[in-house]
């Protein structure tokens, strides 16, 4: 179990530290290849900031809205509100806000910017078709997300995709207008090299908003790994999300508020997909197989 932990938290660190190579590689050509010097990549960097830290404070509410979600009692659904205080205290954080959603596809996710302004959101349907271990096995599920700090990395993650966009598109037109002058100077100066230079700009410039979004979107699967180890240790019975995770991506319904914006916020993505490998490369989520077969393999007793 720990094994798993410390894989999927490694190798998410060398994604990011991955991204953030990319990025400083984008900023060299950008600077060789338009001349703005450093001040081009600090304009990108500060429109990408401010809009990543409007998004993180108020990402939740926006979620929630999107989804029209809404707040529920501990009288209209006592079981749920006693799972999460539960679990909550073995994870050793607050209690996350309690949401509903009114829709009979069976689905969940977590939300916030850190732990103690956090939410967990599950559907009626999920609270109708799961039994009492696999609602446990789903809610431990997204308190993991929550204290590991999910949201916090996908934040980032989102302003290095902002920084990248900008500064492809920034060099795209660089190639039309702005970096002429400069263009030439290498041409002349660099001969071969600098050709070379600008084929490889030109080509990263297209291909690095694709770039950026598959590295987020592998960030985004390994957390998912991490939180079905770590919901497994919450509950000390990795059956249950198992069972669990089986039903909601075999279920036919449809979550109907869910688009390409929130879904890789659910415990599995709720849009129907064709499958085949360019769709599991683009996927915000691993294969639930996969995840499942990930769970079988962890046992300990339950206590």
């Amino acid at each position: 179990m720990y094994e798993q932990i410390t894989s999927n938290k490694f190798k998410s660190a060398l994604l990011v530290l991955f991204f953030v190579a990319f990025i400083f590689l984008l900023v060299w050509l950008f600077e060789e290849i338009t001349g703005w010097g450093k001040g081009g990549f600090i304009l990108a960097l500060l429109v990408s900031l401010t809009m990543a830290v409007s998004g993180y404070y108020y990402s939740d509410k926006i979620v929630l809205t999107i989804s029209r979600a809404r707040p529920v009692t501990r009288e209209e659904f006592p079981y749920l509100y006693h799972t999460v205080e539960g679990l909550a205290i073995a994870a050793g954080i607050p209690t996350p806000r309690c949401y509903v959603i009114e829709d009979t596809a069976p689905n969940a996710f977590a939300t916030g910017r850190n732990p103690r302004n956090a939410v967990i959101c599950v559907t009626t349907g999920l609270l109708q078709k799961m039994n009492r271990l696999e609602l446990e096995g789903v809610v431990a599920h997204e308190m993991s997300h929550i204290k590991n700090y999910d949201v916090l990395l996908q934040t980032v993650a989102v302003v290095m995709v902002g920084i990248v966009a900008l500064l492809s598109d920034w060099l795209l037109r660089s190639f039309w207008w702005g970096g002429g002058r400069r263009r030439s100077r290498q041409g002349k100066d660099g001969g071969q090299a600098g050709a070379i230079l600008l084929v490889v700009a030109l080509v990263l410039a297209i291909l690095s908003p694709l770039i950026a979004q598959l590295l987020q979107l592998a960030i985004s699967r390994r957390r998912e790994f991490l939180a079905d180890a770590s919901g497994a240790m919450l509950t000390r019975y990795p059956a249950g999300l198992a069972s669990a995770l089986r039903k909601i991506a075999a279920d036919p319904e449809p979550l109907e508020v869910a688009n390409k914006a929130t879904a890789h916020l659910y415990i599995v993505n709720p849009l129907k997909n064709v499958g085949g490998k360019m769709n599991k490369l683009f996927s915000t989520h691993p294969p639930v197989e996969e995840r499942i077969a990930a769970l079988e393999k962890m046992s300990f007793d339950r206590v």
